[in-house]
């Protein structure tokens, strides 16, 4: 919590010069971790590694375990039985000196991590990949980082995001490792017992996430909002955080406010002017490492609902993954090209595969843009796992087709009417930023420029006129091969 970076160079003379290296990167990311900073110089002069961190609780977080070797940073929270006072880190350090490289296998939470092992170092991040992690090569040095901007001093190319449930060893480049493996019920063939155990499975998930939690995001989704009424059950003191756009409110905030009520809680709600977005685009490109629309405008709200966030609390509940897992993805699931129940599951699974180039890279940098640790129950590992067990008609039921509906009929007595029936729409539709950017953009690019410019230089696609100006923004912050790390959201690939 929340940032880690380091250089690996077994040239054993410029250890000096690569700790102050290893200082920059991590100033460069110090948005994601401004209270502490721990970086270790390596023996015999082969690097350094370190992290940035968020005190979470009034003891320090430690995010290192750097006295001796095995030199290990990391970024994440574990959810394994431990002795008490046993921080995360001295937990991850016990379960690899037991495991070794197989401890992966058998860690309960997201994280990533960076080790160095005698002339081993291991990179890895868990099955789920909320938490980010780059790294290159070059002249026979290895370089990460938490977020790709800490390597652009360093890496002109060659930079690669390590994918979920992957590690990534000097000697054997990536691998994936077998996932975390959580026993759950299996859902039988009764729809409403089946909700009953994914209600307990989330109820579950949120409690054990419950330390240091003060407040919740809402947007006035279901799935927001189930989230915050299960941890009203646990902090009756529990504040509630929305956004939404003043010059023109998503139908998310009427329902924000209805939900509010409904439970009797403090709303706080930030109204993001026009001139904020503006003045913010370049920041949010900064920040997010992409220059996609999809991801831009759906990280506006995450970036302002944080920043109003940071003054309540450092640690937050986010609604997010419910989409992914429980078929809130309907004009996929439903498009008249799927024709068969193997297509639905296989788009299904496609969408979790590729949630963390899209979705929880927005949550991600949206969030630790303004240092807030988010808690995303639904990505709990029984949730995901009990998730891919049910039926996909259960989760896209009855003629109508409604998405999301087991997890609408578990938690329909705990949500007002007008939640639990509410339709789906798109992040940004919600909010309202989506017409707002169209507006500002147009004040800077044409929108006839995209017939003139329809690729970046290494001939990737833009989609539309505000991605002439998102690009232009990202090149003059970034080495241009970084433009390579700009994922689509494509789930029928």
């Amino acid at each position: 919590m929340a940032a880690i970076a380091g250089i690996i160079s077994k040239k054993g003379n410029d250890s000096e010069e690569r700790t102050g290296q290893v200082e920059n990167m991590l100033q460069l990311m110090r948005h994601r971790g401004p209270d502490n900073m721990v970086v270790r110089t390596l023996p015999e002069g082969n690097g350094a590694i370190g992290a940035i961190e968020i005190n979470l609780t009034l003891e320090k977080t430690d995010a290192t375990a750097v006295s001796q070797s095995p030199y290990i940073v990391f970024d994440g929270e574990l959810f394994n039985d431990r002795a008490d006072g046993q921080t995360d880190v001295q937990l991850f350090k016990e379960y690899y000196q037991k495991y070794g490289k197989q401890c992966f296998t058998h860690l309960d939470g997201g994280y990533v991590c960076a080790i160095v092992d005698g002339d081993e170092v291991i990179l890895a991040r868990d099955q789920v990949g909320a938490r980010p992690l780059f790294y290159g090569s070059q002249n026979g040095t290895l370089y990460f980082s938490t977020e790709m901007k800490a390597l652009r001093d360093h890496l002109r190319t060659d930079v690669h995001e390590i994918p979920p449930q992957t590690i990534y060893t000097i000697k054997d480049g990536e691998k994936l490792f077998d996932p975390f493996d959580p026993e759950v019920p299996e859902p039988g063939d009764d729809l409403k017992a089946a909700a009953g155990i994914l209600r307990d499975l989330m109820i579950e998930a949120t409690k054990k996430r419950m330390s240091g939690i003060r407040a919740s995001a809402l947007s006035g989704g279901i799935d927001s909002s189930i989230v915050a009424t299960i941890a009203k059950g646990f902090n009756p003191d529990l504040v509630l955080i929305t956004g939404t756009i003043e010059s023109s409110p998503g139908p998310d905030l009427e329902y924000a406010k209805l939900m509010a009520d409904f439970l009797g809680l403090e709303h706080h709600i930030y109204s993001i002017t026009d001139e904020e977005i503006e003045d913010c685009i370049p920041d949010m490109i900064w920040y997010l490492e992409s220059f996609d629309e999809d991801c831009i405008v759906g990280q506006v709200a995450n970036y302002f609902v944080s920043k109003l966030a940071k003054e309540f609390t450092d640690l937050m509940f986010v609604g997010e993954g419910a989409d992914e897992l429980f078929g809130g993805y309907r004009m996929v699931l439903k498009h008249p090209s799927v024709t068969t129940k193997e297509r639905r599951e296989e788009l299904a699974q496609n969408l979790l595969d590729i949630a963390y180039n899209s979705a929880l890279r927005r949550l991600d940098r949206g969030w630790m843009a303004n240092a807030v640790v988010y808690q995303a129950p639904f990505l709990d590992p029984k949730v995901v796992k009990f998730s891919q067990k049910i039926p996909m008609e259960w989760k896209i039921y009855g003629e109508k087709e409604i998405e999301k509906f087991i997890l609408r009929e578990a938690f329909r007595d705990m949500l007002p009417e007008q939640i639990a029936n509410r339709e789906k729409l798109r992040f940004s539709m919600g909010v309202g930023t989506e017409n707002v950017m169209d507006k500002l953009v147009a004040r800077v690019v044409d929108p006839e420029e995209i017939k003139q410019r329809p690729s970046t230089p290494y001939g990737l696609p833009l989609a539309s006129f505000k991605e002439i100006y998102y690009y232009d923004e990202f090149i003059q912050m970034f080495p241009p091969s970084y433009e390579k790390q700009t994922i689509r959201w494509d789930p029928f690939k």
